[in-house]
């Protein structure tokens, strides 16, 4: 098995980790990932809290 040709996968952030050697472009970049997982969980939240809604109201009927 050759693992030099193998992809190499990126190392996940961890939230609260040291960020003094991380660079500049990679910080941008989980920035961007970061607020998009917000938008990702913020749509999230909207749809069970419709789902929520929806079967309050059908239950209160």
């Amino acid at each position: 098995m050759d693992l030099e040709n193998e992809p190499r996968l990126k190392p996940k952030m961890v939230i609260g980790e040291n960020l003094e050697d991380i660079s500049i472009t990679e910080l941008e970049h989980r920035i961007i990932a970061l607020d998009s997982e917000i938008i990702r969980i913020r749509a999230e939240i909207v749809k069970k809290q419709a789902g929520k809604a929806a079967a309050a109201a059908f239950f209160k009927s």
